[in-house]
């Protein structure tokens, strides 16, 4: 019954977090609703009792997205009002129907079948920690590494980017300054 009563509130906390992320305009709102709908992803986790899973989940991807809410902060003028063309709802809520659907159907088709067979099968004595990494550092460590490439890459990418107007600072300044500033911004 517990189980139960907690997929049900996660899932209704987790879907609104990421309705929240998809249709807002702010961009640092939409990155706090993407950070909490990943921390609700985790509760998925510990309520299977995979812990390990959990806690990865939000180091991991929590963290990802409080890096992208840096560099959100960095690069958007949050100061403004966003001016976003509407395009044919019926089209958007049509496509985002086929969308899930597919989703849906790729998940459990694997469910349905019967020909599924474990490529490692769990081991005796062992831990969802050990298993895990057993996995992660024998089949798959290749695109581990890569990964950490790319997001090392990413990084430097951001902080370069990042340093071309280091010197000025929208909090440091005042209303007549940031409008001169706007201003300048306009005109060249």
């Amino acid at each position: 019954m517990f189980e139960a009563v907690a997929f049900y509130l996660f899932a209704f906390l987790t879907i609104t977090m990421f309705f929240i992320t998809v249709t807002t305009s702010q961009a640092l709102y939409a990155l706090s609703a993407l950070a909490a709908g990943m921390i609700f992803i985790s509760a998925f986790f510990f309520i299977l009792g995979a812990d390990f899973l959990g806690a990865v989940q939000i180091i991991v991807y929590t963290g990802a997205v409080m890096a992208l809410y840096a560099f959100g902060m960095m690069f958007f003028d949050t100061t403004r009002e966003v001016k976003e063309k509407q395009g044919n709802k019926y089209i958007i809520v049509g496509l985002s129907t086929l969308a899930a659907v597919l989703v849906v159907v790729i998940f459990a088709a694997p469910m349905v079948s019967e020909n599924i067979v474990a490529l490692y099968p769990a081991i005796e004595g062992v831990g969802n920690t050990q298993e895990v990494g057993l996995i992660l550092f024998t089949k798959y460590l290749v695109p581990f590494e890569v990964a950490a490439i790319m997001l090392l890459v990413a990084m430097v990418a951001g902080i370069v980017l990042a340093g071309k107007k280091m010197d000025l600072s929208i909090t440091l300044m005042n209303d007549a300054e940031i409008e001169e500033q706007n201003n300048t911004k306009v005109l060249s």
